[in-house]
């Protein structure tokens, strides 16, 4: 398993991500700085909810059953609901071992929970979403965002 650091709550709030180790600019061939999880995360709509995921655990430490409950709040439609564990664990399973998100267990009661952090490769694996998204915003892209997610309808 890889070994990673997790961040206290002052390292996982900054306002930007400044790592000037993988700073590239969008002239550059910026799919060179990309490792291969962040392409994998690019590349398909599956992709999406797991970017979803790894950023709603770098806004705090959390665990899955909270996690698929905010997902279920904010889902269109109850069929679309991620029904169990069988949705959630997998994708968290997935970034723990790419060692985007490190789970720690920890006793409530007679049970135990596994709360999720955001790790350093994870930080800059946002980061480097972000870059992509910013370097390729084109007026289409840009309309699409508005007229689907604006909170003016």
């Amino acid at each position: 398993m890889k070994e990673n650091k997790k961040l206290s709550s002052d390292e996982s709030e900054q306002d930007e991500f400044n790592d000037k180790d993988h700073e590239f600019d969008c002239d550059s061939d910026i799919f060179k700085y990309l490792k291969e999880y962040d392409l994998k995360l690019l590349r398909s709509m599956k992709g999406f909810g797991k970017t979803m995921i790894l950023w709603r655990i770098s806004k705090g430490r959390t665990h899955g059953y909270e996690l698929m409950s905010q997902i279920n709040k904010i889902s269109p439609s109850s069929e679309e609901t991620v029904r169990g564990p069988s949705k959630i664990y997998p994708v968290l399973h997935n970034l723990e071992d790419a060692g985007l998100i490190i789970g720690t267990w920890e006793a409530h009661g007679k049970r135990k929970v596994k709360y999720y952090e955001i790790t350093e490769e994870g930080i800059q694996t946002l980061k480097r979403i972000r870059k992509v998204f910013s370097c390729h915003k084109t007026s289409i892209l840009e309309e699409f965002w508005r007229d689907m997610f604006s909170k003016n309808e």
